[in-house]
């Protein structure tokens, strides 16, 4: 006798895959988020296959890895899928020294980030 299952977060025709500690600013991972948000993962994958940021490819690979979420563990078909949200959360942020003129320091800050991708399976208007 062990705890009581908990119910899923997400509805039926939802799949989630999440990314922790990117290390890219939130905001510049926001950029990529707001390209694919919305769109056919097909279109999706196709923006961030030639888009010339860095952290693209990554992104990237979190969408394939949602994809194969929805295929493999929620049996949903993968030529209907959208990507319902795509957000960016602040992780932390390493904090660095440098040396600067007549014997001060400045900060250097290098945060990280989350990304999080939901796909939805919509059905085909007729």
């Amino acid at each position: 006798m062990g705890k009581p299952k908990t119910q899923r977060a997400l509805a039926d025709n939802e799949a989630k895959a999440v990314l922790r500690m990117l290390r890219i600013s939130p905001q510049k991972l926001n950029l990529l988020a707001q390209l694919i948000r919305g769109k056919k993962v097909e279109k999706a994958l196709a923006e961030l296959e030639f888009s010339h940021k860095r952290i693209s490819g990554q992104v990237k690979k979190v969408l394939e890895s949602a994809i194969a979420n929805a295929e493999n563990n929620h049996g949903l078909d993968t030529d209907a899928l959208v990507v319902a949200e795509a957000f960016v959360g602040n992780s932390l942020v390493m904090k660095r020294f440098t040396a600067r003129g007549r014997g001060r320091s400045s900060q250097i800050q290098k945060p990280f980030a989350h990304l999080t991708i939901i796909l939805r399976q919509v059905e085909e208007a007729a």
